[in-house]
Parts: structure tokens; sequence; C-alpha cells
């Protein structure tokens, strides 16, 4: 199984709607399960800078099948993975927003990674439409997890 297109703008919809729930204009990125990007959306008045962060912040969660904000913590001096964020090419972004796409707690191949202009992020915390025969349904961020898609 893997993220489509049709996932990717779900994924984007739901991240667009909280994001205006906040007021905070943000960049989301979809990768798929070889880390290539699937979709992007810089929302009006949204960081340019922040369209390298939340590409990065969705490989890097990918690459690594660990939410970024986890492996910050593991690669602060002194850790285990310090320095981790100088490997694959400066492809890794240790800021928290990217997570893993999930379905059964297996890795599906996708991410989704929130970023916005004041370097916070904000999970996706609304359940997205079941798509038929496709079992994707869920994206990142839920507390409550009834199946489908999570982090």
């Amino acid at each position: 199984m893997n993220v489509t297109l049709a996932d990717a703008k779900r994924m984007i919809e739901a991240g667009e709607k909280k994001a205006d729930e906040i007021g905070q204009p943000m960049n989301i990125a979809v990768a798929d399960a070889g880390w290539s990007l699937v979709a992007h959306a810089r929302m009006d008045g949204a960081w340019i800078g922040s369209i390298d962060i939340s590409q990065k912040k969705a490989y890097t969660s990918r690459a690594f099948d660990i939410a970024t904000k986890d492996l910050a913590e593991h690669s602060q001096y002194g850790n285990q993975f310090f320095g981790i964020h100088a490997s694959n090419n400066g492809k890794i972004m240790i800021f928290a927003g990217g997570v893993p796409l999930k379905k059964d707690e297996q890795v599906v191949g996708g991410s989704v990674s929130v970023a916005d202009r004041e370097s916070r992020t904000t999970p996706l915390r609304k359940p997205l439409p079941q798509r038929s025969n496709s079992g994707i349904g869920w994206a990142a961020r839920t507390d409550d997890r009834p199946g489908g898609l999570s982090p």
C-alpha cells in the first residue's frame, strides 16, 4: 500500500483546515514509501523558507519511520543520534512535525509534515473521509485513532 495523490490531497485539505482554524498559514508536504514528494501546498502567507522544511520533515519521518519530534529528542548532544541532521546529503530535518503514516501499526509508505511560520507545528486531528477499498482514512496526529492512518 502506498499513499496516492488523492490521499495526499485529503491530508493537505485537513492541514489547511487546521491552519485556518488557528489562523496560521502553513506549508504541508506528503511523501510516499520511496521518500518522494507526492504533494505539497504552500498556503497564502506561509513562509517560503518553510517549503524546504516541510518537505524535509516528510522525508525524514519516512526515512527513519519515526516522528521528527522524537528523532530530535534522540539527536541532542550526548544522545545516540547526535549529528544525524548532517546525514543524507542534508535532507534530514529534526524539527517537530514530520510523522510517518501507518496502517495497523505498519508504515504504509507516507509521511505528512506541517510547518508554520513560527517554527512550531500543529498536528492534524481530524479524520479524513474513508476511501473505498483502500483502508486509508486517517491522517497524522490523532489521539483517538479508530483505524486507518495514524502516526
